[in-house]
Parts: C-alpha cells; structure tokens; sequence
C-alpha cells in the first residue's frame, strides 16, 4: 500500500470489478488516457464485463466516453467490442470503436482537443457522472502524483459526481515533480491571461487535486502504458524530414528565426518521428518543444543534448523508449513538463511562444485545403486530435504526407478535398516527399501551381495542371479559385468505386 499513503483513501481500495460497479447505464464518464498514456488498466475491462453481461440479459447499458485522446485496445476497443459507448470524445485511434463509430452505432463528437475541457464546464454535453482517473501515487495528503499523461484529468476530477481512481505501480515513483497543472482557469467572463512566456515555465501545481468525499474506489494496478511501435524510417520519411530541415535553415537565413529554431511540435505518427531524427543529426542546438506528445526521436533529442526542454501533456513511447524513461527518469527531471492539455494546446499560449507545428494529413487539396480525420469524406480514421489548436496559432505549420498510397493507388493531391479540417486560409506549408510548397502570401491559383509541381507525385501531376487550366478556362479567368464542380470529387468517385484514382 506504499502508493496509497492518504488514510481516508486507503480505506477505499477495493477490486475492479467493484469499482466499476459504481458505473451506471447512461452515465457521462470521463477516463484518463492521451495516445496510449495514462489510460486506466482495469476498471475498463470489469465495466465491459458487466456491460456486456447486462446485455445479455435484454437491458440496455451504454455510457458517454470522455478522455484525452486515444487510449488502447483495453479501454476503447473493450468497451466498443461490448456495443458499451453511446457517445465518444475527442479522439480515438482504436479500430473496433473506429468500426461502431463508422457503423453508425457511436456518435462521435470530433473536438479540438484544447476545447473538451471548457466544452464541458460550459454544460455542452451534460453532467460528468463519472471519473475513472490513473495514477501514480497517492499522498499523505490526498494529493495525486500524475502518471504518463495528464491529459484532461483535472476537469473530469473537478466536475465528476464520483471518482474512481487507479493507482499504477508501474509508473515510477519519481514522476512526482515532472508535472504541472494549471487550476487558474475560468470561464467567460472571468478569464484572465495565461502568464506562460517559455516552455519550461511553471505556473501552477504538481499534483491534481480530488475532494476525497467523492472518491467511491481505489484500485490498484501495475501494467504498462500501450506500446506505441514505430515503423523504422523509410526513405520517403526521410526524405520528407530533409526538406523541413531545409526549409527550417533557409527560414533562419533569412532572419525570421532564431539559430535556436522556435518552439517545436509533432503530432504523432512516423513522419514527424523522422523529423525528430533528421534534428538530431543537423547542426541545430538548444532546441525547445512545447507540444501534445513527447515520442521517441523527441527524447532522444533531449538524451543527445540539442533539446534543452520539452512542455506536452503525455507520452507516446515504443515499450522500449518506456523502458529506458522510467528507468532513467531521474535525469529527466528539470527539463520535461507534463500539463493539462488545454494548456498544452491552448491557442495562446502557441501563439505567444511562436510555435512551429508538424502535422500529418490525409490529403491535400491543389488549393490547399487539408484533410487529416476522414477517407473518401465519410469514414472517420482518427479525429482531429491536436493538430488544429497548433496550426492555426502557430508561427509557422507543415502538414505533411506522402505523395502517394496504396502503392500509387492514390495521390494525397487532389482536385478538392473528400474533408476539410484546416481551410487554405491556416496551412502554411504542404510536404511530401517529391518537395515542399511553402504557401505563405499566394493566391489560390499560384497555390496551386506551387504545390502540383512541388508535391504532387509525377503520376498525378499533369492531370492535375489539366483540371486547373480547364477550370480557369471554363470560367473565361474571372473565377477567385477555379473548379470544374462535376469533377470536383470525381478522383474519389473513382477511388470508391475502382479502388484507384
């Protein structure tokens, strides 16, 4: 019981399964977790049981599902597989909740992932019933040592009627001062400004708080965070990687940064892992990172030395990444921050630091037009997740995705994009690895020249200059961005139909 050393909650440790029990059909229930991290290991799996249990039985029992991000297989796809979710937010990357979700039988709210929080302070989505909340330790005190993520933890803290709390021995016991979570926010109209200047800064506390009357349970358990595997980097990812690096040095010729860069950050995924690995074999030094994800190539930037500090709200580690951090967690200490994620992501806070965001897409359009949640306009893949909180606040954004899929199948360029969820008027950059178009200050038609001839794969790409002179043509040059509306979407018609573009 070293873990669970406040007494009135240590009199509260019970099993899983009775834990869960306090989980009732249509409660709101707000669950730690962000990507993989931090997610709670049993109480998920003993509340599908009884889901799943119930049903058999003829009743209905579904909850609302609130976390931070994606969590895993254990608690997303558990709980999906048992038909146990009714409505789910913001962002999930597990395939069975990704099939109920496509099917029809979840109703998921995409949200930036900065707005969940004030989203449901404002009443948005009704009472929270319920927190189920992991972490590492519980103090004398009745203080909470955060874990791996922090995610939205504090507000389902605040705002739930009934807390169960897991208590994960995996975890060290040194993550105790590697977090810092902010309780000065406030709803309109008393908001004050957030007095964050550099990422490192403290500017609130390294615990989360609990009122401890309304803790039903305590559960312990020792299991590892998701193995978040990463694909070695193929040439096209390095590729990819090159030309930020590239374009990164030509912005610091040019005197609109400093030889330090600005603050990074990388959404999660193998091209702004690449992008990560190809900064720690250029010549840039004492980088900073104020970002959602701490991955693997962002803490081997810190064990190398070019990375002085690094602010996000959570981990996502390969097993043996996890392995080396808590192994070595201590020498950590000082220079990673771990907070809540609508600081982590707040629009003012990237804005003010002058944040340089990498993000994956799906696909871009020859306008600029970015989709990074949907294939073929209908079908979810992931959510927004973060990547809209920093691309439109930052100083300077790259979206990036190969040229091509499904082995040249399908080209990431399109006429018009099947989803949009950052417009032309927030993409700056769009890489692939044939080139970059740096979009910065051009209308929409030169936009389009400069990302078919510097993005587009050489198998697409005069088929779509021939689809802008059509259009331009068609309406005799007095159109502002020219389309050919009945062949728009045609390249996706094909896809769906044919299985190739």
């Amino acid at each position: 019981m070293s873990r669970i050393t406040c007494p009135a909650l240590a009199d509260k440790v019970t099993s899983a399964e009775d834990a869960a029990a306090h989980i009732r059909p249509g409660d709101n229930v707000g669950m730690s977790g962000f990507t993989g991290a931090g997610y709670p290991k049993a109480v998920p799996g003993a509340l599908a049981e009884r889901i799943g249990a119930a049903h058999e039985r003829g009743e209905d029992f579904q909850i609302g599902l609130f976390t931070g991000a994606s969590t895993s297989a254990e608690l997303d796809g558990a709980l999906a597989e048992v038909d146990g979710v009714s409505v789910r937010s913001p962002y999930n990357s597990d395939k069975a909740m990704r099939a109920a979700i496509n099917g029809g039988e979840v109703d998921y709210v995409d949200t930036h992932l900065s707005h969940l929080a004030q989203q449901m302070w404002f009443g948005f989505y009704g009472r929270l019933d319920v927190a189920v909340i992991e972490v590492a330790a519980i103090l004398p005190n009745g203080l909470l040592v955060p874990g791996s993520s922090v995610g939205n933890n504090k507000t389902w803290l605040d705002l739930a009627d009934r807390v169960i709390l897991e208590v994960n021995e995996w975890h060290p016991e040194a993550y105790e001062g590697f977090h810092d979570v902010y309780y000065g926010t406030r709803v309109p109209p008393h908001r004050n400004p957030i007095q964050l200047l550099e990422p490192g800064q403290r500017i609130g506390d390294p615990y989360l708080r609990v009122d401890p009357d309304k803790v039903v349970a305590v559960v312990r358990t020792n299991g590892p965070d998701r193995d978040n595997a990463f694909n070695p980097v193929d040439d096209d990812s390095k590729a990819m990687a090159e030309h930020i690096i590239d374009f990164l040095r030509a912005e610091v010729a040019a005197g609109r940064m400093p030889e330090s860069l600005l603050p990074l950050q990388s959404g999660v995924g193998n091209v702004a892992n690449a992008v990560l690995a190809g900064l720690a074999d250029s010549e840039f030094e004492h980088l900073t990172s104020y970002t959602e994800v701490i991955q693997d190539n962002l803490l081997a930037l810190l064990d190398s030395g070019s990375l002085d500090t690094v602010s996000a709200t959570s981990f996502s580690l390969s097993k043996e990444a996890a392995e080396r951090f808590n192994r070595d967690i201590e020498s950590y200490k000082g220079r990673i921050l771990l907070r809540s994620q609508e600081m982590s992501n707040h629009p003012e806070i990237v804005r003010r630091l002058g944040v340089i965001a990498i993000n994956g897409m799906v696909e871009s359009d020859i306008y600029g037009h970015v989709n990074s949640t949907h294939v073929l306009g209908s079908q979810v893949l992931n959510g927004i997740g973060g990547s809209g909180d920093f691309a439109r606040n930052a100083y300077l954004n790259f979206f990036v995705s190969p040229s091509v899929a499904k082995g040249g199948k399908v080209s990431s360029i399109v006429p018009f994009a099947s989803h949009i969820d950052h417009t032309e008027h927030d993409v700056h950059v769009i890489v692939t690895e044939q080139g970059i178009a740096d979009l910065r200050g051009l209308a929409p038609v030169p936009r389009a020249r400069r990302i078919i001839d510097n993005c587009a794969h050489p198998d697409y790409r005069a088929r779509l200059h021939d689809y802008v002179d059509r259009a331009i043509a068609r309406g005799e040059g007095r159109l502002h961005i020219p389309h050919l509306l009945e062949e728009a979407l045609s390249w996706h018609v094909s896809l769906r139909d044919t299985g190739q573009m």
